[in-house]
């Protein structure tokens, strides 16, 4: 089974969708394939569909929403030629609760880890240039904002905002590298969009100062620091970190032919916040 979940939920058994349309079902499967291989308690999956007061009828319910996929996992078995294994071995009841078994099919999320884990190891040993390579391959996967179709509760929520704040972390890391590499006007425009959606993330706007500053527009790159200080004292009531304010100084001080050194690792970030 190939799973994919950086974008829209996507689950294929021989090539077939096993994806249903209805609401409750996609979001038991979404929080099953974000588990593979793993066991799901039925008690993550009750609070997943109902919160904290889930009616009496949950269990019973829960298990019709199982019937339900294996219904779709059977019809995909059926294409496979010599196929033997059942629905129930696909989604298997297990002591207090459910795994899908994925059976060394494909799953993007972990494939997605794998390539940061290298691109990351490769910025520690500052190979700079493969890892701008790696990190970008990992980005390449996300199509999307993870599991945008479907209707997220308290686990899967969680379980996104995990994601969402991994890709942010391998983003950073990227644009870091490229900016080791001299790339600085290259950097330029896909930063001007990225400030404007993570209006308090302090490290894309340093590394968008720099790009700036280092593309010769430093009347700009002080602008940037201005308009996130404004944000930050007006919605948080906090200045800038130490770090962006070191950069900004070494900006101000710094002779056109000289630009600084970028501020790696420095700042508080507040990449949660986004317009």
């Amino acid at each position: 089974m190939d799973i994919e979940v950086l974008g829209a939920l996507s689950l294929r058994e021989n090539g077939v969708s096993i994806v249903p349309t209805a609401p409750k079902p996609r979001q038991v499967l979404a929080l099953l394939a974000l588990h593979a291989d793993q066991v799901v308690p039925v008690t993550a999956l009750v609070e997943e569909l109902w919160g904290s007061k889930p009616p009496r009828s949950a269990r019973t319910t829960l298990q019709t929403y199982v019937l339900q996929l294996r219904e779709l996992i059977a019809e995909a078995l059926g294409r496979g030629a010599g196929e033997r294994c059942t629905p129930k071995d696909v989604l298997a009841t297990v002591p207090g609760g459910y795994r899908l078994d994925t059976r060394s099919g494909s799953i993007d999320f972990r494939e997605f880890e794998r390539r940061a884990g290298a691109g990351y190891r490769a910025m520690d040993a500052e190979d700079y240039t493969g890892a701008a390579r790696r990190l970008a391959d990992a980005l390449a996967l996300w199509t999307g904002p993870a599991l945008t179709d479907i209707q997220a509760g308290p686990r899967i929520g969680m379980e996104v905002k995990r994601l969402e704040e991994a890709r942010l972390c391998v983003l950073d890391q990227r644009i870091e590298a490229d900016l080791r590499l001299g790339r600085h006007r290259e950097l330029l425009p896909e930063l001007t969009v990225l400030v404007n959606q993570y209006r308090m993330h302090e490290s894309l706007h340093g590394q968008f100062m720099l790009a700036l500053h280092r593309s010769g527009r430093r009347g700009e790159a002080l602008d940037v620091y201005q308009r996130l200080r404004t944000t930050l004292v007006s919605e948080l009531g906090l200045e800038p970190s130490a770090a962006l304010g070191r950069l900004q100084r070494s900006i101000l001080v710094a002779r056109p032919d000289a630009p600084p050194a970028p501020a790696a690792g420095g700042g508080r970030r507040l990449a949660a916040r986004a317009n």
